[in-house]
């Protein structure tokens, strides 16, 4: 999820533009409308309109939003925008509707394929949600947008790429543009530092310091790690950051989830996957994760019932709220002499569907939540612009806020980020989620994971290649 701001804003922005293209550095590169200068103007070159639609020329109008922004910081930013929106154009009314995650991959495709859809959707990137709406026309294409806002010159292309369907519609990373995303979000290490306190532990610097804190803080009475999988996304997330750490780089992984790996029978793999057993059998996640929700490990963590939280930066507002001062944040700590690596990259990105009756509306929307000032709203309210603003700069550099920006920033300089793991087939959230729970409850050893893994890819990709061949 994340920002959108001016093209040349220096070297902060080069290196984050740079790093971001890691995440799809194997992906084709897509034909692209030229942009504009982000001031509304038309760039040169543009197949695009020649002037930026005018919405409170549109009438009255009433655009209706579905979004998932419903956790403190998200739904505070989101609320704040609209009003803003509604505002500057009085004869706009924002109709949201606000769903968990879980709720709105569940319930998208059949408001999008009813007779009243929403104008404006966040679909989650991937085979499963984004690939499948633009396959099936749900989507809208926003290549002339792009043109028309700046979008081209305001995102990075790579990142612009993983919102791009191939014009078969079959495939992601290339293609039309079906989305803009709004926040960088990343798996990190949260840390309470009162529980630390009693347990006589430092925060950790290293992961080698980390994973030699999860014994000691359990000898000392205190749980280790916070931790629920009842809504099963949570353990593709720790997962991924450890088969990330197991790695030592993102580069494997990456190419693995884009179609270009050798795949998941790997070393990485499957260290991983006993780390994970190896959490569950020692204690140092509570016992029957499996059956506790994700938002309820939040607050018991925010309560003071564990030393450490793995999950994305995407919480942190919430937490800040409860726990002051008292809450740490961090990247996932390298040993000496390696670099930063996780899993993480941008949200869920803003669509237009197709059967909007306002898609210029729906547009200048889109383009009013990715702007600079957006990216300011969204910092202040503890949230992750993909490329910090003036208010990022700032921060108090100690702050949890301020760690999770200057993360961020180093994850991006270190090529350290790995995409999310649903991303390799239109099947694999639900196959790996229902795998983890088993390598949880012990059910699933590392190999049996890694083998399901493999056969999972291999078969989407020889799909892939029959389907090629067929046209």
């Amino acid at each position: 999820m994340n920002d959108g701001r001016s093209p040349r804003t220096g070297g902060r922005y080069r290196r984050t533009l740079a790093a971001l293209g890691v995440l799809c550095a194997l992906l084709p590169a897509a034909a692209c409308v030229p942009g504009t200068d982000g001031s509304g103007a038309a760039g040169t070159g543009g197949g695009a309109a020649s002037a930026v639609p005018d919405p409170a020329k549109a009438g009255e109008v009433t655009l209706t939003v579905w979004d998932q922004q419903v956790r403190g910081g998200q739904n505070a930013a989101i609320e704040r925008l609209n009003e803003e929106f509604e505002k500057k154009y009085p004869n706009v009314t924002i109709k949201r509707v606000a769903r968990s995650f879980n709720d709105l991959k569940k319930t998208l495709k059949l408001a999008l394929s009813g007779d009243d859809p929403p104008d404006v959707v966040q679909a989650n990137q991937g085979y499963s949600d984004m690939v499948a709406f633009a396959h099936a026309g749900m989507l809208a294409p926003l290549d002339n947008y792009a043109g028309l806002y700046g979008w081209n010159t305001r995102f990075p292309q790579t990142l612009l790429n993983l919102n791009r369907v191939s014009a078969d519609g079959k495939r992601f990373g290339t293609g039309r543009l079906y989305g803009v995303s709004q926040e960088g979000e990343y798996i990190g290490v949260y840390y309470d530092k009162k529980v630390l306190r009693k347990a006589g532990v430092e925060p950790p610097r290293t992961w080698r310091e980390f994973t030699e804190a999860l014994p000691r803080v359990k000898k000392a009475g205190q749980l280790p790690v916070q931790f629920g999988n009842l809504d099963k996304y949570p353990a593709i997330h720790t997962f991924g950051l450890l088969q990330a750490q197991a790695a030592g780089s993102a580069g494997p992984v990456r190419e693995t989830v884009f179609g270009r790996g050798e795949g998941f029978e790997t070393d990485a793999t499957r260290e991983a996957a006993r780390t994970l057993a190896d959490w569950s059998e020692k204690g140092y996640v509570p016992g029957g994760a499996n059956g506790k929700g994700y938002d309820d490990a939040a607050k018991q963590f925010a309560d003071g019932k564990g030393a450490f939280l793995v999950t994305g930066t995407w919480q942190l507002a919430d937490l800040r709220k409860t726990m002051g001062d008292d809450l740490g944040f961090m990247p996932p700590p390298p040993d000496s002499g390696a670099q930063p690596v996780t899993t993480g990259g941008e949200g869920l990105p803003w669509s237009v569907t197709s059967k909007s009756d306002h898609p210029e509306v729906a547009a200048a929307y889109l383009d009013f939540l990715t702007s600079s000032h957006a990216s300011n709203v969204l910092t202040q309210e503890g949230v992750l612009p993909v490329v910090p603003g003036a208010a990022a700069d700032k921060l108090d550099p100690d702050s949890a806020v301020g760690r999770m920006v200057a993360g961020w920033r180093e994850l991006n300089d270190a090529d350290g980020l790995v995409p999310y793991l649903d991303y390799t087939t239109p099947t694999f959230y639900d196959t790996l989620s229902a795998d983890l729970q088993g390598v949880l409850a012990g059910d699933v050893g590392p190999d049996e994971l890694a083998s399901r893994m493999q056969k999972s890819y291999a078969d989407f990709r020889a799909e892939q290649r029959a389907d090629g061949e067929d046209r």
